[in-house]
């Protein structure tokens, strides 16, 4: 059996979750090729797991100062680029595309006649049992085309409807995991580092560890920057007290997996993490903000740590699923992954 993995790379939530299964898919000898779109070839970084994958630039959103710049993306979008890609693209020789939300791949597939299994945190907003917040419609109808799949399995933090699984959270080993109480993990990549700075700089009682694109590794007295690193984000996850960041999906996913605590940022305009703050919020898991809130920092460091949930950390029932194609049969997978997480 051969498999292509096509997996959105605009932000690291979607390659975090692909580590898992490219990991577990060579543990069991599966023979699978890896596709990215959404960035910068330049801009992947531990891209070891995937071996030679290739990328395209594919579609991605322009932000600036934490708001999506509508008219900018219109702009940058090079549709011809994508359609060309999207034709030149030969995937006759796979069996099945496995597809997080990426359009290169799912549109040849569509092309070809190649069967298509959608499984992403995007997927789950297909079922009318999730929670969004707003008019749905429209937007269901965007995740569709945008990466068109023969079947969706979504992904997401309760056990919402029959076709939606947990997030997958690989066990890492960490030399120091016990928490530190006045140290803080800051991941808002979409916002102006110099804003996060100055948002940062009147609680000199937290040691802020501060990751971002545009960042360096240096400190700044309290404040310590941080270049784009999984092994070392990891480790200062493991032991922060609590994360401050925007409403991606795979970063809240693992910060619950620990128990830390969460204070969010939505990037304004992008309906999915207005969706996950609302979501979380109802959870009791998260304090929200719609700007960099000096209150609602001062109120988050005096609130109590959140439960550890149990997400699953060994895709292997997914993986049996998909290599068998009991893609029908959505209800098995789904009691059997979630009988164990304690959600309630």
């Amino acid at each position: 059996m051969k498999i292509l993995y096509g997996i959105q790379g605009t932000g690291n939530g979607h390659i975090t979750r692909a580590r898992v299964m490219a990991s577990c898919f060579k543990q069991h000898g599966i023979d699978v090729n890896y596709i990215f779109s959404g960035r910068a070839t330049k801009d992947y970084f531990d891209m070891q797991e995937f071996g030679h994958y290739k990328s395209f630039r594919g579609l991605s959103f322009n932000t600036k100062n934490g708001q999506i710049k509508s008219l900018q993306t219109v702009k940058n979008a090079r549709i011809c680029e994508l359609v060309s890609d999207i034709k030149s693209l030969d995937i006759k020789q796979y069996d099945f595309i496995l597809n997080d939300f990426e359009p290169i791949t799912a549109w040849a597939a569509k092309r070809a006649g190649v069967p298509v299994v959608g499984i992403s945190h995007q997927a789950a907003f297909l079922s009318d049992s999730v929670p969004m917040f707003s008019r749905g419609i429209l937007r269901k109808s965007l995740i569709k085309y945008y990466a068109p799949a023969n079947t969706y399995l979504g992904v997401h933090w309760q056990p919402f409807a029959d076709n939606i699984i947990p997030p997958f959270i690989a066990n890492h080993q960490h030399g120091n995991p016990v928490a530190v109480m006045n140290k803080v993990l800051v991941y808002l990549p979409f916002e102006n580092l110099n804003s996060i700075i100055d948002y940062l700089k009147d609680f000199p009682e937290k040691e802020f560890y501060c990751y971002h694109p545009h960042a360096s590794n240096q400190s700044m007295g309290h404040i310590h920057l941080r270049a784009p690193s999984r092994v070392s984000f990891l480790n200062d996850l493991a032991n922060t007290s609590g994360v401050i960041g925007n409403a991606g999906f795979e970063l809240a996913s693992e910060a619950l997996k620990l128990g830390k605590k969460l204070l969010l940022k939505p990037l304004d305009g992008q309906f999915e993490q207005g969706a996950n703050a609302q979501t979380l919020l109802s959870m009791r898991m998260a304090h929200v903000m719609n700007y960099l809130n000096p209150q609602a920092l001062d109120d988050w460091n005096s609130a109590p740590q959140n439960k550890r949930i149990n997400y699953p950390s060994d895709p292997t029932p997914l993986i049996n699923w998909l290599v068998n194609k009991q893609w029908c049969n959505t209800q098995s997978l789904h009691k059997g992954l979630w009988g164990s997480v304690n959600v309630s």
